[in-house]
């Protein structure tokens, strides 16, 4: 039996290796692509490191588009989202999974048939309301649809919620607590893994986000990183080495916050998945 448990744990653990391996080869591609010449990245032969590490095609990708600007105007949409998403979920998540009141499982399952349509069957719809309230060209259609909730997200925080103990909900309310007390001082500070999940998730959509802040954003000045490497793209397609520099500093960051935030993260959507 230790036999087979040791073979087992081995075959696991090379396939583990095996297939990180193989998600990993296309990262370190990029980054080596990144600090090479031109002379090496068109050569018929393969090179897995450059000949002369070409630090500076970093600092040529950041004068070429306005980074930091871009970076700014990326971060002020993921961080708003973040906090528009948090608050709105888990007001609408406590309310169908810890408030008993007529018709809740029914508006809960309206609310999850809102995930059978998809982003483009709404798109034109959605842009035409923006349209008429005079938000074209500006962050309000990036931003204020997260403070109205996510299908998505209400429904992995109310599981959530509907595993925390009834009782400490009843204790609070002998105790002459309000909803909104037992929301804000028990529920959410035992929420805080899924929270934090939410946000990963809110976090990576909207900063890899492409298309909203294409339809949305008319000035190059409120652009994102995403619509900035696609302009970098349309204006320096030869520059490959500076467009992987580009995209390795868009990419690196998302990496560090997944392997900081990992064990909340899995922790998060395993007990949010526990009780339905």
């Amino acid at each position: 039996m230790k036999k087979e448990n040791i073979l087992y744990h081995i075959a696991g653990h090379g396939a583990l290796i095996f297939f990180g391996a193989l998600f990993f080869v296309p990262f370190y591609w990029m980054v080596m692509t990144s600090l090479k010449s031109d002379s090496e990245i068109f050569t018929a032969q393969v090179r897995w490191l450059p000949q002369m590490f070409k630090w500076q095609n970093y600092s040529k990708a950041i004068r070429y588009i306005p980074f930091l600007r871009y970076l700014a105007n990326t971060l002020m949409i993921c961080v708003s989202n973040v906090i528009g998403a948090a608050l709105s979920c888990s007001l609408v998540a406590y309310g169908f999974g810890r408030i008993r009141w007529f018709g809740r499982d029914f508006f809960f399952l309206i609310l999850l048939a809102t995930m059978m349509l998809s982003g483009q069957v709404t798109l034109l719809p959605v842009f035409r309301i923006f349209r008429e309230l005079g938000w074209i060209g500006t962050f309000l259609p990036l931003i204020v649809p997260s403070f109205f909730g996510s299908a998505f997200f209400i429904f992995l925080l109310r599981q959530f919620f509907m595993g925390i103990p009834q009782e400490l909900s009843e204790a609070a309310v002998i105790d002459g607590c309000s909803e909104l007390g037992i929301y804000a001082k028990i529920i959410l500070p035992l929420a805080k893994p899924a929270l934090l999940t939410v946000a990963l998730f809110t976090f990576l959509g909207n900063w890899n986000d492409f298309m909203g802040p294409l339809i949305y954003l008319t000035d190059n000045s409120k652009y994102t990183l995403a619509v900035g490497l696609q302009q970098f793209l349309g204006q320096h397609d030869a520059e490959w080495a500076q467009l992987m520099a580009l995209s390795t500093m868009m990419t690196l960051p998302v990496i560090v916050l997944f392997f900081l935030t990992q064990k909340t993260f899995v922790k998060g959507i395993t007990l949010g998945g526990v009780k339905g």
